[in-house]
């Protein structure tokens, strides 16, 4: 008889994750399965669904080569129970296994899905991550504002990255003033890496086009490692080849290049493939032999060890209904160009394509282009929401939706950012080259030419007048449009209002 069952799920890849240290592989039962209901909360990319199952199904062979007992359910198995709770307590009856040892799931779905079990669970803490919920709930507690920067201070003291005793290396906490260069075309700039599909992934791939045929995304081609080894592989490459530029143009976004500088590695390191801490010595490693900038190593630590540590606390310290925060009380509907419809906007053409294809886009991308139009068209957070959380493969709820809610979206107040991300188009004209080839121009501000971006900037603060006009980050803007000619204002708000109705209508915009 087995003695207990130990889950281990799709994002919780990681040999010495809790649940796994805390069981004895002589005795008790991994279980891992593929299950519709996680395939289909929300439409995920195909790309994701493939990388995830392809993971688990390397890592299980992995497990039962370091001698451990897995009972594996394929997502087409005939006995498949559909659902977590569902394959647990089939392989329970199956096995003869009165509780279940656990890793602390990262949604609270699959967290109240475990509390409804009606056998024992023991829920251990996810200590993959640098800052556990208590602590982070200590340094919350008392504060009028959670401000990222200040929590990244205390991990940097913390962790002792890029430190020189108790003082930032370069006598700085944060160079970010140093990485908003534009960047141009670089036929000789490296490539994240790839990996050919093996076997397994084949299968898997098989598989996903035929229970997700129509899901948003193109499943091939398929390049993202699956394995441990390959995830170390596109880490040392990123180290050696596309580090050093990271900094100075992490911002920057072209049209004929995808990638840029970045790594493509928070898909590996959600899933568990790779850990926070080994990234960040990585990148610190490649600064010390004066290998990398210092802008570029401090500012790609602080995406993991700041901002990715910081939106998990978030997550959890503001409970289950946080996704469904909408303080702007925003209700208009994800227009069809976020999946694919018809747009004259370069940018967000661009930026959709990209996503359609490569499960992928950068933070600029996702915040400045995709985030700051919706949020400035007023669409629905919770269905923004969504959408971020279907479309790209390092997804998962507990960084996703206070990326998406707090952060581009402001739909919690301001608990994660103390103003709104939106912006005309001049930041994108400024930080792209899409602008040269959009069907609208960037440089008027009234008219059928105009960019929607410089319309439904105004129109956005207009709305929100009461609730921003009194930020100091903010007061500028009003007292700008306040010096407008009157006939300008009206003329831009009609405009924006007209560019919203059709939008609404459904009409290619």
């Amino acid at each position: 008889m087995v003695k207990r069952l130990v889950l281990v799920l799709g994002d919780q890849l990681t040999p010495d994750v809790a649940a796994l240290r805390a069981a004895d592989k002589t005795r008790d039962l991994v279980v891992m399965a593929e299950v519709m209901a996680e395939g289909t909360y929300v439409p995920h990319h195909p790309k994701k669904i493939a990388l995830i199952l392809s993971a688990m199904r390397h890592f299980a062979d992995d497990l039962r080569d370091e001698g451990w007992t897995v009972a594996y359910t394929t997502l087409d198995d005939p006995d498949n129970a559909g659902s977590i709770p569902g394959e647990l307590l089939r392989r329970a009856e199956e096995h003869g296994a009165k509780d279940v040892i656990a890793t602390r799931p990262g949604e609270w779905r699959l967290i109240a899905a475990l509390d409804d079990l009606p056998i024992p669970v023991t829920v251990l803490e996810d200590d993959r991550f640098i800052c556990p919920h208590a602590e982070f709930e200590a340094w919350a507690e008392g504060r009028k504002e959670l401000r990222m920067e200040y929590f990244y201070r205390q991990m940097r003291r913390k962790t002792g990255l890029m430190m020189e005793g108790d003082k930032p290396a370069g006598d700085k906490w944060n160079f970010d003033h140093d990485n908003r260069k534009p960047a141009k075309d670089d036929l000789l700039r490296a490539q994240p890496m790839s990996f050919a599909p093996d076997r397994i992934t084949e299968e898997v791939l098989t598989l996903v086009a035929d229970r997700f045929p129509s899901n948003f995304g193109a499943l091939r081609p398929f390049w993202f490692a699956v394995t441990r080894a390959q995830a170390l592989h596109a880490l040392d490459h990123f180290a050696k080849e596309l580090l050093p530029g990271f900094g100075d143009y992490q911002d920057a976004m072209l049209r004929g290049d995808r990638f840029l500088h970045h790594s493509i590695l928070s898909p590996y390191l959600n899933i568990g493939l790779l850990s926070p801490l080994e990234i960040c010595q990585r990148v610190e490693d490649e600064w010390r032999a004066g290998r990398v900038p210092i802008n570029a190593a401090e500012g790609f630590i602080r995406q993991i060890i700041g901002w990715r540590e910081y939106m998990r606390g978030i997550y959890f310290l503001e409970g289950p209904e946080y996704p469904r925060r909408n303080i702007l009380n925003h209700q208009r509907k994800l227009p069809d160009l976020f999946w694919g419809g018809e747009t004259g906007m370069e940018c967000l053409k661009c930026t959709v394509a990209q996503t359609r294809d490569e499960a992928y886009a950068h933070h600029i991308q996702r915040l400045m282009v995709t985030g700051n139009f919706a949020l400035i068209a007023g669409v629905n957070p919770a269905e923004v929401h969504e959408w971020y959380l279907a479309v790209y493969a390092d997804a998962f709820e507990w960084v996703e939706a206070p990326n998406v809610v707090g952060m581009s979206q402001f739909a919690d107040g301001g608990i994660v950012g103390s103003k709104p991300y939106v912006s005309s188009g001049n930041y994108i004209d400024k930080m792209s080259d899409y602008c040269g080839a959009c069907a609208y121009s960037v440089k008027k501000k009234t008219g059928a030419e105009a960019c929607p971006f410089n319309l439904l900037y105004w129109h956005f603060l207009l709305r929100h007048r009461d609730r921003f006009a009194r930020n100091p980050r903010m007061a500028q803007m009003y007292r700008t449009w306040d010096r407008m000619d009157e006939d300008k204002r009206d003329t831009v708000l009609a405009d924006a209002e007209a560019f919203l109705d059709r939008m609404s209508r459904g009409e290619a915009v």
